[in-house]
């Protein structure tokens, strides 16, 4: 081979190196490229994007609601006080009925038959004191004359105390079974409604326990006590004679006017709560006994109450409760904070939380503080409270 042919082999070898080279060179650049947005898409994603609200103010119009239960003025369990059938019933449920009223009359023959048992008894001891009596005046008689014994004497005046004790204790069984037989009529105790009854003819009742079911129910309903636990926190604004707003479900948008008559004046340890009772006049008879009730006092929040959130911004853990806000630097930071009242849907914050801080609404479980996030710029529906400014 010529040296002119081994020179342009030289040059064509040259060139399909350097080719050679930068199409390597363009592939590792691109590589780096791709690798380098990739990791830049990773991070963006790993970055949490929230929704962030701010608390409100919790105002003077925020009353203190908490539900109550309605009582009757009044109420009393009707028990059978003697074993008996039932021979007659007088009322039923929602009848009005005045005190002593007869409700029922119970058959009671054992009743019957041991009172007139009682009353022979008696009798026996009235005529063995008669003859005690007349047997110690006469003997009395006799030891003025020196007929008989002083021991004899102190005998039968002896013998007539126990028998003239014998008569007073038949006597009080006779009593004591002639108001058992009073029993067989059931009477109400007050003036009011009936609100049960458990019995019918024929049934066999017997002396009423504890355990026992009344046969009738009667319920004093012209008034009402509303008995209604306030949290500790607002029960230092709860005083006797204050007036309050009550609703019950059967009646939306009707208020009832009630008043404090009186406190436990005690905190309960399992609860937290002081116990109150509340009265009002119950004339047309709406409000009724047992029933569920809301109250609404005329109190604010308390001195340490100040803003509102949502519940769904809460974060409950082993550091109590939190809530997580973003920082100026784009970065989450949890703040623990105290609950002064829960609404079920939201909750008043009465320390640990500004209200300039941005909260994030429903953060992600695993968020923890120092954490960047990106805010979200699309509004989310159902917010618990006005958006941030961004």
């Amino acid at each position: 081979m010529s040296e002119p042919a081994s020179g342009s082999l030289k040059k064509v070898g040259i060139a399909a190196a350097v080719v050679a080279v930068g199409l390597a060179g363009a592939g590792i650049f691109a590589r780096s490229h791709s690798d380098a947005q990739l990791a830049h898409w990773t991070t963006a994603q790993a970055t949490p994007i929230v929704t962030v609200i701010q608390a409100k103010g919790a105002g003077a119009s925020d009353a203190l609601t908490l539900p109550g239960n309605v009582q009757a003025f009044n109420s009393a369990p009707i028990y059978a006080r003697t074993n008996g059938y039932v021979r007659r019933w007088f009322v039923d449920i929602g009848d009005s009925v005045r005190a002593g009223q007869t409700l029922a009359i119970l058959d009671a023959p054992e009743v019957d038959q041991q009172v007139e048992a009682a009353r022979a008894d008696l009798q026996t001891a009235r005529a063995n004191r008669a003859l005690a009596a007349s047997t110690a005046t006469r003997w009395r008689d006799l030891l003025g004359k020196d007929a008989v014994s002083k021991q004899e004497t102190d005998e039968k005046l002896g013998d007539l105390a126990a028998k003239s004790a014998i008569a007073s204790a038949a006597s009080a069984n006779v009593r004591r079974l002639g108001a058992l037989q009073g029993f067989n009529r059931l009477t109400a105790p007050f003036s009011g409604t009936v609100t049960s009854r458990s019995t019918q003819v024929g049934a066999l009742v017997t002396s009423g326990t504890a355990a026992s079911t009344p046969l009738f129910t009667v319920a004093d309903v012209s008034r009402m006590r509303i008995y209604v636990r306030v949290p500790q926190a607002f029960s230092g604004q709860i005083q006797q004679g204050m007036h309050a707003s009550l609703t019950v479900p059967e009646y939306p948008g009707r208020t009832f006017d009630v008043t404090l008559t009186r406190s436990a004046g005690a905190v309960d340890p399992q609860s937290g709560t002081v116990l109150v009772e509340l009265q009002t006049a119950n004339a047309d008879r709406a409000l009724k006994p047992g029933a569920y009730a809301q109250v609404k006092f005329p109190v604010g929040g308390g001195s340490n109450a100040g803003l509102r959130l949502p519940s769904s911004a809460l974060v409950i853990g082993a550091k109590g409760t939190q809530v997580a806000v973003v920082g100026a630097d784009g970065k989450a930071q949890l703040k623990t904070i105290t609950i002064g009242r829960d609404d079920g849907d939201s909750v008043e914050i009465s320390a640990g939380l500004s209200a300039t801080d941005r909260v994030i609404d429903s953060p992600p479980d695993s968020l923890q503080s120092g954490d960047p996030v990106r805010i979200s710029t699309t509004a989310r529906p159902g917010a618990g409270a006005a958006r941030a400014p961004r």
